[in-house]
């Protein structure tokens, strides 16, 4: 028994252990990682720039099969909403849940693409107003 655990202690001895293995230093390890967080973050954004210009999602943009002409609010949470779409007008119930055709009707023939437009919230006019007051004050400071 004596024998037994003489044996296990010299075994056990750090003159048997193999050296230890040095790795790499602390400030090595994390140029490494910095670098590799530089790269995924570069493929992500390049894989969102080749996505944005060579998908159909840019060229929606240029044709646009449907078009909202005008729309108003009936309630709180609740809009009618008259839709173009293929030279028809469609005329929708939009609430937070749905969206319900109430009716279609042929688009009128004085109703053209050029002479109707969404009308102007009063908020967008007074904004609008504002910076161009601000835009003439800035520019005749300046003078």
């Amino acid at each position: 028994m004596k024998l037994k655990s003489t044996l296990c202690v010299l075994l056990a001895s750090p003159a048997w252990a193999a050296p230890p293995v040095e790795g790499p230093s602390p400030f090595w390890s994390m140029v490494q990682m910095v670098f590799g967080l530089l790269l995924v973050l570069g493929l992500i954004f390049a894989a969102a720039w080749l996505f944005r210009r060579f998908t159909m999602g840019s060229m929606l943009g240029r044709f646009q099969p449907a078009r909202v002409v005008s729309g108003v609010m009936v309630g709180p949470h609740e809009r009618v909403v008259i839709v173009e779409l293929g030279g028809e007008w469609l005329v929708l119930g939009v609430t937070s849940r749905s969206v319900n055709l109430l009716k279609t009707m042929d688009k009128p023939p004085q109703a053209d693409a050029a002479n109707v437009t969404a009308a102007t919230p009063p908020f967008a006019q007074w904004l609008a107003a504002a910076i161009e007051k601000s835009r003439k004050r800035q520019g005749g400071e300046g003078e």
